[in-house]
């Protein structure tokens, strides 16, 4: 048996396309090109569920575009919600592996953190999706789907890729997502709304630098290569050291912002010695630094450290020069926080 967000279909998503893409389509389905137009802004503005509603394309080119595609939309399996307003989505995936999404509310903004893969390549010993494997790469359409498909919708002020997945691993997904989100004939956001995070894939990361405007999160955790291989082993491929000489090359004073994340642990990295060094890591790029709570996983013996020692790290680092701020947790009691995401095996 099957429910309604896991029915067996052959037809394509509609969602998920770029307007070049919605082109082709349009030529298929022997229709004009200015349907290409259309059709995103039914999708994307518009926001229909069915092609039946395109109700500007003619009947004959509904029932041949419907023959073989279908708006692809998905509702949420299951949604929970948290004493801070933060809620959790349970969206279908992909391998066996259905994946979440978070809605945060604070104040005038909702920002929505969404999931580019299902599972995780880079196995940090901190993230529960990580430690869960990698089941398998999101389309774009399952991408889009999370915008479009959350009850927030058309209150959403920002999105962050900081979901399930490393999303500079499924680089072209996420590249056709984020100039769905931005183009005019798209969502028409500015990129200044959208924060992609990752560990530092360096082909990847410059791809993204190069063809876009939106913001930057890296996650660090620690200066020190050796303890931060152990902690991260994508280490050993993409050493933080590049990263940050990647990332000197490109201007993060006007446009898009730099944000350097770090995940603070007892006893491992919430000393004077990695403030400093952290400092020396990024000395010369404009940049903020976030730190941020561990929240505990099971079978992990990292342990958060006190709100005390967070707060003199960060005020060591604003000492050096660095803006550094505490970020707060959101969603710790419906297992939505950072690094708590898991999905659900279906």
């Amino acid at each position: 048996m099957t429910t309604d967000n896991q029915i067996i279909t052959t037809k394509k998503p509609l969602i998920g396309l770029t307007l070049d893409q919605l082109k082709g389509v349009a030529k298929e389905c022997g229709m004009p090109q200015f349907a290409a137009k259309q059709m995103a802004d039914w999708l994307y503005v518009k926001k229909v569920t069915d092609i039946d509603s395109m109700t500007n394309l003619s009947k004959k080119a509904r029932e041949v575009l419907a023959r073989t595609y279908e708006v692809g939309r998905q509702r949420p399996i299951t949604q929970q919600r948290s004493v801070d307003g933060t809620v959790k989505y349970l969206f279908p995936g992909v391998g066996g592996r259905d994946i979440e999404s978070v809605m945060i509310p604070d104040r005038e903004r909702a920002t929505l953190c969404v999931s580019s893969q299902a599972g995780c390549k880079m196995n940090c010993q901190f993230c529960m999706t990580g430690r869960q494997g990698f089941h398998g790469d999101l389309t774009a359409a399952a991408i889009i789907n999370q915008v479009l498909s959350v009850d927030e919708s058309d209150d959403l002020t920002n999105i962050v890729f900081m979901g399930m997945g490393e999303p500079l691993d499924n680089i072209g997904p996420v590249m056709a997502a984020i100039e769905i989100l931005t183009a005019p004939w798209g969502l028409a956001w500015s990129p200044k709304r959208i924060t992609v995070s990752s560990i530092g894939k360096l082909s990847a990361m410059r791809e993204l630098l190069d063809k876009t405007k939106v913001h930057v999160a890296i996650s660090v955790h620690s200066p020190f290569s050796s303890e931060r291989r152990e902690l991260m082993p994508v280490e050993g491929a993409y050493p933080i050291a590049s990263v940050m000489a990647l990332l000197s090359e490109y201007d993060f004073t006007h446009q898009r912002r730099l944000s350097v994340e770090y995940i603070m642990w007892r006893g491992i990295n919430d000393d004077q010695r990695h403030a400093q060094a952290l400092g020396r890591l990024i000395r010369g790029l404009e940049c903020r630094v976030n730190l941020i709570r561990f929240h505990a996983i099971p079978d992990s013996d990292l342990r958060p450290c006190s709100e005390r020692v967070m707060e003199e790290f960060r005020d060591q680092l604003n000492a050096m020069g660095i803006t550094a701020t505490i970020r707060a947790s959101r969603g710790e009691d419906i297992m939505a926080a950072c690094g708590m995401l898991a999905g659900k095996k279906r």
